[in-house]
């Protein structure tokens, strides 16, 4: 991989993360979830589409286009990457699948629709306060379903060396569908915006950190090989 290309990478993770702290201190995303809900809770929390579709059907897709990542690392729908870079890409793709989930399962932060101000029964709490539990079932940060798309920035990490445009496309996808997950828990109460944001930024990340691993094992020298005289 290039250098120009990896400061690239390493610069896009740098500036999400001063975006992500910056709508942190803004305090807007409380503002724009009243948009979604009131004290009588969120009206499209269990709808047939916003329910049903957008998040059952997300799952399903996801678990669809995962498949098809085993299929092509076990038999190459496309030339292109040689199967070891395959076997890595999916195997990274499934690592950061569960990285957001690991996160979940420690956070005491609780969902929109548990707080008293969406008739809910517990308080609001930041959750950048680390450690401080707002007395709710918790477990809701960082946002679980829109990694059921963002986990796939494997795809464009896989096929950009290879084929570029393809890349493109693919990760035009994966964004777009990671907005509209991460849209459809927002309406729903499951998620404020910056659970969404976190989580995509997360598994960017942790794709450009095995990059960067890769790169580095890839450039490792090999030990010379000792040839004995018979």
């Amino acid at each position: 991989m290039r250098p120009e290309v990896q400061r690239r990478d390493l610069l896009i993770a740098l500036l999400a993360l001063g975006l992500l702290l910056a709508w942190e201190a803004s305090g807007w995303e409380r503002s724009l979830t009243h948009h979604f809900g009131s004290a009588a809770g969120f009206a499209w929390r269990d709808s047939w589409w916003s329910r049903g579709v957008l998040h059952d059907g997300g799952h399903w897709l996801g678990t669809g286009v995962l498949l098809l990542f085993v299929m092509d690392t076990a038999r190459p729908l496309l030339p292109g990457p040689d199967q070891r870079e395959r076997l890595f890409w999916l195997g990274t793709t499934l690592a950061v699948a569960l990285l957001v989930p690991a996160f979940k399962r420690v956070s005491t932060t609780s969902c929109p629709w548990d707080l008293i101000e969406f008739g809910g029964t517990v308080p609001y709490v930041p959750h950048w306060l680390l450690g401080l539990s707002d007395g709710g079932p918790g477990h809701c940060f960082p946002s679980g379903h829109a990694v059921t798309a963002f986990a796939f920035f494997g795809l464009y990490f896989l096929w950009r060396p290879h084929r570029p445009v393809l890349a493109r496309r693919v990760i035009a996808c994966v964004g777009l569908a990671g907005v509209v997950f991460g849209l459809t828990q927002w309406i729903r109460g499951a998620h404020f915006p910056s659970h969404t944001f976190w989580s995509a930024w997360l598994c960017w990340t942790a794709f450009v950190a095995a990059a960067e691993a890769r790169q580095l094992l890839s450039s490792k020298p090999h030990a010379p090989q000792v040839q004995f005289l018979s």
